[in-house]
Formats: C-alpha cells, sequence, structure tokens
C-alpha cells in the first residue's frame, strides 16, 4: 500500500518524527505496512471490527439515546513503544504502587504522614472516598491496592506524565487482551517477527495475586468475580476475566455470610470464598454497613473483611489514594515513603482548596483543564479552552460552592498515532493505561490499554465519550536511535491538555 506520512507539529507522533520519518521503534512497522496491497489494511480493519461483534466484545453507554451497548471501536495500527523507554515506565510504575499503598495503609493506622505534614490532615479528611469503617484495619500482605490502572499522556514535548491513578476498580484489560488476540489473528505476518513482549499472561499473574492474598492458614483459597450486573458497563470484562481466570462470576445475592465467613451458593450447598475481586463501588457492598439500600451486595460482608476472614480486591478504602485532589501529593508521597524522587512525574496541579491556586484557577479558566476530584469516565470536566463563557461561569460557580471538589491542571497536548480514517492515516491523540498487580510481588503488564480519541481533533479518549482503543506493542529490544524521552525535567511546556 501507499503509505504517506504527515507531519506532526506541536505534536509528538508515536510513530513519526516531525520529518515524517518513522522513529526506529516504528520503522520495522512502517516498512510492513508499505508491503501491503491498496485495500488490505481496510480489508483488515473491517475483518477486526466484524470479529468484535460476532465475539458480543462490547460496552455500556449510560444514557446513550441509541442504546446502551455498543461494539467494542479498535483501531488496527498499533502503538509501539521501545524496550528502553518502558523499562523507566515500568521502574516509575513499580515506584508509584509500592508508596500508594504505603500511603492507604498510613491513612487508616498510623497516620505518620499527617504527623510530619507532608500531606494536609484536613485534605484527607474530606475526602467524599474516605471509610472510616477501614480504621485500624490492615488487609493480608498489607496490600490495598492489588489491581491498579496508571493513565498515562505524553506531552509536545515528547515528555511522559502521569494523569490519573485508577485504585478503586480499574477496568479495560479485558480489551488489552483482546485487541492482542485480533492483532494475532488478522495482522498476522505483521505481527509476526516483530518481538513484541507478550501479555497473555495477564490472567494467570491476576488469580496469583489473588491468591497471594488470601486470609492466612488456607491452603486452596477460592476466588470469585463480584459484578454488579449485565447493566454494568464494563460486564463483558467481568465475565471475560472470570472465565479466562476459571473462578466464578457471581452476584450479591449468590453470596451469605454464616457463621463469620463469606459462603457462596451452589447446587451442591453452600461453598466458602476467601478472596473476593469485587467490581462494586465501595458503598454498594454491605448494605449494613454502606448505603442501606444497595441491592448489589452481601449483608454483613464488612463484618467478615474486619475479622480477617475474606480478602477483597481491591480493598475497600482505597479511593482515598486515587482522590483528584490528593493525586497532586503524590510526588511528596514518594518521597515521604520512599525517600526518592518520583520516575514518573506527575501533570503540574492546581488545588481549588487552596484560596490562592483557586484565584489563579477562575482567572484562567478559558486556559486550563477543570476537573471534579471523584468523577471518572471524562465526566464533569471542563475542556478551558474549548469551552463557551456560560460554561466557564457555570464551572465557576461550582468551584466556588465546593472548592475541595475541583483541580485543575494545564491543557496538554496529548501524543498522537496514525489512525485508520476512511481509507487514509490520521493522527488521533491517545493516552495509556498499563495495569500493575501487587500482591507478594508486583506486575506489571507489558504496555496497557492505549485509548484514543477517535473524533478529529478531540482529546477525550474515553470510551464513553467516543474513544476508542489500540494494542499496544512494547518491543522486547532497545531499537538503536530510540532514546528515552520520559526523563523528569524541570521545565513544563506551555501548551498542554488532558
Amino acid at each position: 500500500m501507499r503509505l504517506t506520512p504527515y507531519g506532526s507539529q506541536d505534536v509528538y507522533d508515536e510513530m513519526f518524527a516531525e520529518d515524517g520519518i518513522p522513529r526506529p521503534c516504528g520503522a520495522r512497522f512502517v516498512d510492513r505496512l508499505k508491503s501491503l496491497t491498496d485495500g488490505s489494511l481496510q480489508q483488515r480493519q473491517k475483518a477486526a471490527e466484524l470479529s468484535l461483534q460476532n465475539m458480543g466484545i462490547t460496552f455500556n453507554v449510560y444514557g446513550h439515546k441509541a442504546g446502551t451497548e455498543k461494539v467494542w471501536p479498535f483501531d488496527l495500527l498499533p502503538r509501539i513503544i521501545d524496550a528502553r523507554e518502558w523499562a523507566t515506565v515500568d521502574r516509575g510504575l513499580r515506584q508509584r504502587i509500592r508508596a500508594l499503598n504505603l500511603f492507604v495503609d498510613d491513612v487508616y493506622n498510623d497516620r505518620r504522614i499527617f504527623r510530619d505534614k507532608a500531606v494536609p490532615e484536613d485534605l484527607i479528611q474530606t475526602s467524599k472516598t474516605l471509610r472510616a469503617q477501614c480504621q485500624g484495619f490492615r488487609p493480608p500482605q498489607g496490600v490495598w491496592c492489588h489491581i491498579t490502572g496508571v493513565d498515562l499522556i505524553r506531552d509536545a514535548d515528547g515528555q511522559i506524565y502521569v494523569l490519573e491513578d485508577n485504585l478503586r476498580c480499574p477496568s479495560g484489560v479485558s480489551y488489552v487482551l483482546e485487541n492482542r488476540e485480533l492483532m494475532k489473528r488478522t495482522f498476522a505476518h505483521v505481527f509476526q517477527g516483530m518481538s513484541v513482549e507478550p501479555i497473555e499472561d495477564y490472567t494467570e499473574q491476576l488469580l496469583k495475586t489473588l491468591l497471594d492474598c488470601a486470609p492466612g492458614g488456607i491452603s486452596d483459597p477460592v476466588a470469585v468475580m463480584l459484578t454488579p450486573g449485565i447493566y454494568n458497563s464494563a460486564y463483558f470484562e467481568h465475565t471475560f476475566l472470570a472465565q479466562q481466570m476459571g473462578v466464578e462470576l457471581v452476584q450479591g445475592t449468590d453470596l451469605i455470610v454464616q457463621d463469620g465467613f463469606v459462603h457462596m451458593k451452589t447446587t451442591q450447598g453452600l461453598r466458602r470464598v476467601d478472596v473476593i475481586y469485587r467490581r462494586i463501588d465501595d458503598d454498594f457492598l454491605d448494605p449494613k454497613c454502606f448505603r442501606s439500600d444497595s441491592c448489589l451486595g452481601v449483608d454483613y460482608l464488612m463484618d467478615v473483611y474486619r475479622a480477617g476472614h475474606v480478602t477483597l480486591a481491591n480493598a475497600p478504602g482505597t479511593g482515598v489514594a486515587d482522590d483528584k485532589a490528593v493525586y497532586a501529593y503524590v510526588p511528596e508521597i514518594i518521597k515521604f515513603y520512599l525517600d526518592e524522587d518520583p520516575i514518573l512525574p506527575n501533570v503540574p496541579t492546581f488545588l481549588c482548596s487552596d484560596e490562592k491556586q483557586r484565584q489563579h484557577v477562575l482567572a484562567n479558566l478559558d486556559k486550563l483543564v477543570v476537573k471534579p476530584t471523584n468523577e471518572s469516565g471524562g465526566y464533569g470536566i471542563l475542556m478551558g479552552p474549548q469551552s463557551t463563557q456560560p460554561e466557564r461561569d457555570k464551572c465557576a460557580e461550582a468551584i466556588q460552592a465546593n472548592p475541595r471538589d475541583w483541580i485543575a491542571q494545564p491543557m496538554l497536548t496529548l501524543s498522537t498515532v496514525p489512525t485508520l480514517v476512511g481509507d487514509e492515516l490520521k493522527p488521533r491523540h491517545v493516552d495509556l493505561r498499563p495495569f500493575v498487580l501487587c500482591g507478594k510481588e508486583i506486575y506489571v503488564m507489558p504496555g496497557g490499554l492505549t485509548r484514543v480519541a477517535l473524533r478529529e481533533g478531540s482529546m477525550i479518549v474515553n470510551s464513553s465519550q467516543g474513544g476508542g482503543s489500540k494494542d499496544t506493542w512494547v518491543l522486547r529490544n532497545a531499537v538503536s536511535g530510540n532514546e528515552p524521552a520520559n526523563l523528569p525535567h524541570t521545565e513544563f511546556a506551555s501548551k498542554e491538555t488532558v
């Protein structure tokens, strides 16, 4: 096929340099693309989309007027990451997860970080995700965040930043695994011989992580996946992961607390459950402890949990660490617990709870991205440079009414990856969500979920907001001339987004 590279101005493209020449990590892939006959790429893209539909790989969009269920949007052209650069990302993710686990444990126990004033105690006490019911509790292995999804972005200058930590019920890993299988089936001869790090052992590593954190003294622990049910946006993922791990997929009505333990109802009677990978928010886990109107949870589950007779992954209360206001203090958290500088820097963040920073935000709403501290999925965000005056006025009122609930960040220009649009390759903005497992050991999946904003010029990559995904290839061997671009620096580019 004819491949017409595009010039990238003021944007970092993952595949092509500014002169249109492929970057070293992508050169071999581009050569293979050129060997395809005209129309072959489009045919393979359609084949991939048909496979997704036939396999029922979907997600739900709440309130979507065309129906709640949509086929997962997928683009055939991968994002490629050099081994040397990934090694730095891997180290940075391990460092971050270690520090955040120590932080959550400290918040609910010794509270050293408050006594040393490294993080304001009031910031934590006013967090909507702080759970008083977890005070004084320590989970098995000291692990609170068993499964974490960390959102990474690359700015126009090539610097990689951590945009967000997801420590409650991070989703998307099933699509990573399915994307890889799609690539192998529809792009086999291009994929073959590219020396890409494998990801197929993720579910095996996930099960090992869960069982490693079972309550002590159990020789053959039993794990289950707890789902809210078929109407949840990530229900496909729940069924996929349960099937791949070989564990039962259960709802709250399938579990019962009896004699101080959790049991699963089976056709052969009750069976004890030792580990619950829960995909239900804290508030709905136990009607006797949290929301009394919840129909999704299990009565007295938290009593069993606090008694140490069942492990919940992720642990209730972990949301205190992915509060977007707490995010601003993660560099200090890393320094406090590990005595290290962050390997992966944060995006500079303004806390609206601080009066001086709040005034700066209110005076620059047309230049900043404003986010609610506890929303997800791209909801509630004001993209300042793309907003109208009435939208900014409404946002200013919300900030002044509840300053603690808002943060603001500069508008970064997300990097792009070539994406098939009709018969042409066009740059589309992307982020990356690597998945990290923490049990007795830490496992980092090589790559992760590359989410792509399919609409031209859009910076919103969430699937609920019209985004799609790509396979992510981490090369096993460093490519000559491909220097890592994500070493922290003190300068910050003036152009930015989220």
